[in-house]
């Protein structure tokens, strides 16, 4: 399957078990990888035969910084839920949600989760 990838994209959201957490905010990083099949746009050079990245930014947009969640899982979830939705094309995705800084002591460069979806057929 064909891929194609959103790396790092950047959001402020506040989402965690702790009242800072979801008071205060924080950064959070995501990259999506989609999988689907490309060769219809890679012939027509068409924007009708793949995604548009910048709806798909803004999708995940929507979901990161709107209501918090307790669990990063949870918020990958809701992406992942709210990707297959609304694009008919994507047929499977990657979604891996950054937190590079929780309230863990400890020196780490973040804290993350990565789950894989695809459509049911």
């Amino acid at each position: 399957m064909d891929k194609i990838f959103l790396h790092k994209c950047a959001f402020y959201g506040y989402h965690g078990l702790f009242p800072e957490e979801t008071k205060l905010g924080q950064r959070f990083y995501v990259d999506l990888e989609l999988e689907l099949d490309l060769q219809q746009a890679g012939c027509s050079d068409d924007m009708k035969d793949t995604i548009n990245y910048g709806a798909v930014f803004q999708a995940t947009k929507e979901i990161v910084e709107g209501r918090p969640f307790h669990l990063l899982e949870a918020l990958a979830e809701a992406i992942a839920a709210k990707l297959l939705t609304d694009f008919s094309q994507l047929q499977a995705c990657r979604i891996k949600v950054d937190k590079p800084d929780p309230p863990i002591p400890g020196h780490y460069q973040a804290v993350a989760v990565e789950i894989y979806r695809r459509r049911v057929q």
